[in-house]
């Protein structure tokens, strides 16, 4: 028998498969692929097409009070290391959380970055 942290965690990769089997990303609209944990969250950019991570970053590193303004902070540095590498669309891939708090910040911040999604 699962417990309550197995099941809600199967949940979320099964929603994941779903949301990877049509966002795919390109060298030129990689994929922005977010994971979040208890105490942080992780961003990468992905070319599925090579096989092969642009950028990554997470809020470990992060200057702020709290998760969501870490994230902020997230999204903004995100999209000055995407723009410096030339990437101006990507494909957001929220990795089966909900697109609320923390997760829908850093989107948000990427976009006044000057990414497209």
């Amino acid at each position: 028998m699962k417990t309550k942290t197995q099941l809600k965690t199967a949940r979320r990769v099964s929603r994941h498969n779903r949301i990877r089997a049509r966002v795919i990303g390109t060298s030129e609209k990689p994929r922005l692929a977010v994971f979040k944990s208890n105490t942080g969250l992780y961003a990468q950019l992905i070319d599925d097409s090579a096989g092969v991570t642009v950028a990554a970053l997470d809020t470990r590193k992060q200057k702020g009070k709290n998760l969501l303004e870490r994230a902020q902070a997230l999204g903004t540095e995100l999209a000055k290391v995407a723009t410096g590498k030339g990437i101006e669309k990507v494909v957001f891939d929220r990795g089966g959380f909900r697109y609320q708090g923390a997760i829908a910040i850093l989107a948000d911040a990427a976009r006044e970055g000057g990414l497209k999604f």
